[in-house]
């Protein structure tokens, strides 16, 4: 039977019967929801990528959030438990994975959006923040926000307690990062920004009095914490690698400097800013910092 002849299956299958009809419909019905639920849901529920904002108490970080959500910053109060919003790269701002990128190209839309986890600063609660930082979620960098107006030292003023703290809670991430990447798992590296908020205050320290305050500091914490661990006998076995685990940098001895983190895949960048500036926020180069690491 050739299939040219009526009762040939190309005949039967130009032929108007109710079989053809309907085998007709469903296929092109059938077609449609296909590439929606398979293709474009599948490729809508990738995570997007994430930004981790800590820092201690009363440094503005639910303010940043806001701001980097919505444009303006919003009335905050003291955050008990993390939140996370969608935020999106300003449109004069281009991500590193765009830079090369056509401006007609669609796909570079896609990753100009990220997510922004907001943790309390509370010392009870930055288990939260510790949390993120062991099982991260296509976590891209973090964000540790500190009040450059309450971090200049003093003979024992509230200042002190201010840079200690802020010193303390930095100590502790590096450290959990440095834990991080000595581990059996290789893992990327990963980019910290030192935000150093409110530089429209007269007593704000500028970025570079920021960073020599906070790595006068921290050396403090590490010869405080790497005596508790003498003391204790913890870290005193045969294998250097868990010393080196235990100490933050280089064996826990000299200065602290936070070029030493670079040996572990954690670059520090010390940038200043205003959330609540008078005139207005200033945040450009914080901006600069995540569209560097997307």
């Amino acid at each position: 039977m050739t299939w040219a002849h009526p009762e040939g299956w190309l005949s039967q299958a130009l032929h108007p019967s109710l079989t053809v009809i309907v085998i007709t419909i469903a296929i092109a019905l059938a077609v449609p929801l296909f590439l929606h639920f398979v293709l474009f849901r599948s490729s809508s529920s990738r995570t997007l990528p994430s930004f981790l904002i800590v820092g201690p108490s009363g440094a503005g970080k639910t303010s940043l959030l806001t701001l980097f959500e919505r444009g303006s910053p919003a009335t905050t109060h003291t955050s008990q438990t993390p939140l996370t919003v969608e935020a999106a790269l300003p449109v004069t701002t281009t991500a590193a994975s765009n830079r090369y990128r056509s401006s007609h190209d669609p796909s570079s839309k896609e990753h100009k959006i990220f997510l922004l986890v907001d943790t309390p600063g509370h010392g009870k609660l930055r288990h939260h923040a510790f949390e993120n930082i062991t099982s991260p979620q296509h976590l891209k960098g973090i964000v540790f926000l500190v009040d450059a107006a309450n971090l200049s030292t003093g003979a024992g003023g509230p200042t002190d307690a201010g840079l200690r703290e802020a010193a303390e809670y930095l100590h502790d991430i590096l450290l959990m990062l440095q834990k991080r990447a000595m581990g059996t798992k290789k893992v990327p590296e990963m980019p910290l920004l030192i935000a150093a908020n409110k530089q429209d205050l007269f007593t704000a320290l500028p970025a570079p009095l920021v960073k020599a305050a906070l790595e006068a500091e921290i050396t403090k914490v590490r010869e405080s914490r790497s005596k508790g661990l003498l003391d204790s006998g913890i870290g005193m076995g045969d294998s250097d690698m868990a010393e080196e685990k235990e100490w933050l940098g280089e064996g826990g001895e000299g200065k602290f400097e936070f070029a030493q983190m670079e040996d572990v895949g954690v670059s520090v960048t010390i940038a200043g800013g205003s959330v609540l500036g008078g005139e207005g926020p200033e945040v450009g180069k914080w901006w600069d910092w995540i569209a560097e690491s997307l």
